[in-house]
């Protein structure tokens, strides 16, 4: 587990990411207990989770955020987000502040 990694470190006031394989309960309890915000993201290992999200975003309106259409990488390209707190008390998942779904 990556907890005892944390340990030696001061994460007091700064924000852990992690990929989907840290994705864990006791990880972002543990880092939040510290003082330290975190940025996870969900997929398939944690199956309510994303489910739940992916049911709230299912009918998404107009993005929070939308890139201009550019020419990348030989092809166009447009990046969108959408962000929501609505899910805060509800999700299964220890202090969540906010939710994202990047298309």
């Amino acid at each position: 587990m990556a907890i005892p990694l944390l340990e030696s470190l001061d994460i007091a006031g700064k924000t852990i990411t992690a990929d989907a394989l840290l994705t864990q309960r006791k990880i972002a309890q543990h880092v939040v207990e510290r003082g330290a915000h975190y940025v996870f993201i969900a997929k398939d290992n944690q199956p309510t989770l994303i489910a739940d999200i992916r049911l709230h975003f299912a009918e998404r309106g107009e993005a929070d955020f939308r890139e201009p259409l550019n020419l990348e990488h030989g092809r166009l390209e447009s990046r969108a987000i959408w962000t929501s707190t609505a899910l805060n008390d509800d999700l299964d998942f220890p202090l969540t502040g906010q939710v994202v779904a990047i298309p």
